[in-house]
Formats: C-alpha cells, structure tokens, sequence
C-alpha cells in the first residue's frame, strides 16, 4: 500500500491554489471552500459524496465544486488514488470570463460534481502542474485563461461565448504582439545581459485589447500561445549562449529561465538533446573555435 503524499502551492498575489497527491488512508471530513474547485483524479478510484448524492471520480473525469458546495472523500479501494485540485477565486473566475467575453457575465454554476470529459482533465493537469513548478506570469495566465473558459464552454450550465476577432485583427494584434516579444528578449553581449518580464496585462495594454483576446489572437497566427512563444526565444537565447561556451547555469540564467533545471527541462522536451549533450557536440557558433569552413574556401585548397 503506498504512502500518502502531497505537494501544496498558492500563487503569490491571486486566489489560485493547487494541490497534488496521493491518499490511501485519508478521509476527507465533510467540508467546504470560498472558491470554485477542479479537480481530476489521474490513477485510482475516489468517491464522495456532494448535493445528496454518491459520485466516483476515475482517470478522465473532471469533478467541479462550487463556492461553499459541501464535499466529502476518500479511496474507493486499497489501492488508493492520485489526483490533482485547483482552487479559484470567484473574483478571478470573473475577471477571466469578462476579459474574453468584453462584458460582466456573472458566475457560473456547476449542476453537476462530476462531468467525464478527458480534455478538460487534460488542461486541469497542464494548469495544477505549471502552479506547482515554475512559471511565468504570462504562462501562468494562458493556462488559467484556457482551463477556466473550457470548463465553464463544456461544463457550466450558463456557457459563456468569448469576444469575436476578425483575422485581420488578429494578425495586427500578434504581429504587434511578437515584436514586443523580441524587443523584450534581446541580451547583448557581456555581464550586463538580461530579459525583460513580458506579463499577460503588458500585452494587453500594448494592443488596446483583452488578455484573453490577444491570447487567441496570437494563437490563431502563430500556432502557439505568447507564453510558448517567449520560451522559444529563450531556448534559442540558451543555444546561442552554450554554443558560445557559456556555463549551463548563467545560460539558463541570462535566457529567463529560473534555474538551469528549468532550462534542461524545456530543453529536451523541444530538442530532445539536455543542455549538456548540445554543449558536448562541439562548438557550433559560426566563427567560434574549431568551426571549419564549409564549403571549403578553394583559394586555401591544396
């Protein structure tokens, strides 16, 4: 029988906190939170019981509790279960669904604790995860924004609709959006190297719009959102700096990265190389030391 664990984390400054863990033994007293709660289970079996009546949560469900929802819990068998909450604020959920939909929309109501809808599990994963590790404002709204919107679209029974953007909109919007991306990361040379912060609100205030809207503006053009975008530049900041024989760790440093395991993380899931195997396959900057010409120079043949 495994041990019962968890891993806790509130984010600094907002009504947004998760939890990860495991309970084989623990029984959850009947309770309730001034927030809305998402919760997904990914390995085992639990059940509770909410509104006067028994549920089970397994692999691929999405279980929603409203502010002040009574809620009990504990393992449906010996084996115990995984899962993963997330707790919201009112205020934020309605500040998220008015900066997409350009207009007060009142909250939302969750008829049922339990709905079985494997993406919208998915997106609650990518959410509690990043909160548990490190990530950036701009990441951390992009997340938020998306898990919040799709579960109310496909779970609530008042769905909201976000604000229309037409595609020439769009574009202007993202272009406007990935060359203040640039100018924010763009290290020199030397010690005094360092990127800008770029936040969800600093893009809203570039545009003239909502944050969610250049969210799926600069999506729709670009095939990711700012958040992804800002890392790439950072990853291709890493590179340049480790193919110049930089330390891994003031690399990971000078790109924007929090520390040098954040940078080997991303890393290898873009390129499928760490930072250290990259740095061993030689010197790759055009003109550093040992990179040969190639085509040769026939005027130095023979």
């Amino acid at each position: 029988m495994a041990q019962d664990w968890s891993r806790y984390r509130r984010s600094p400054g907002l009504p947004l906190e998760t939890m990860h863990a495991h309970f084989t033994r623990h029984v959850y007293h009947r309770h309730s939170h001034e927030s809305y709660s998402f919760g997904m289970t990914e390995e085992g079996a639990q059940s509770f019981t909410c509104r006067g009546a028994a549920h089970t949560s397994v692999s691929g469900m999405l279980m929603a509790f409203n502010p002040d929802d009574p809620h009990d819990g504990h393992a449906a068998d010996l084996l115990g279960f995984t899962y993963r909450i997330v707790h919201v604020g009112p205020e934020l959920v309605a500040s998220v669904l008015e900066d997409a939909t350009g207009r007060e929309t009142g909250l939302p109501l969750f008829a049922r604790p339990v709905v079985r809808d494997a993406a919208l599990a998915a997106r609650l994963r990518a959410l509690s995860g990043a909160l548990l590790g490190d990530v950036d404002d701009l990441r951390r709204y992009d997340l938020l924004s998306t898990a919040i919107m799709s579960v109310v679209r496909r779970a609530a029974v008042r769905p909201v609709r976000p604000q229309d953007v037409t595609r020439a909109d769009a574009r202007e919007i993202a272009e406007r959006v990935r060359r203040h991306l640039h100018d924010a990361h763009s290290p020199g040379s030397g010690a005094a190297e360092v990127t800008t912060e770029v936040t969800a609100d600093d893009l809203a205030a570039l545009t003239g719009r909502s944050r969610f809207a250049v969210y799926r503006a600069f999506r729709s053009v670009y095939g990711m959102p700012p958040s992804d975008y800002q890392r790439l530049l950072r990853l291709r900041t890493a590179r340049r700096l480790i193919a110049e024989g930089r330390a891994l760790g003031e690399a990971a440093a000078v790109a924007g990265f929090a520390d040098q395991s954040h940078l080997n993380r991303w890393f290898v899931r873009c390129y499928g190389i760490s930072p250290g195997e990259y740095r061993a396959a030689g010197p790759v900057r055009p003109g550093a030391a040992g990179t040969r010409r190639w085509p040769p120079d026939p005027r130095r043949s023979g």
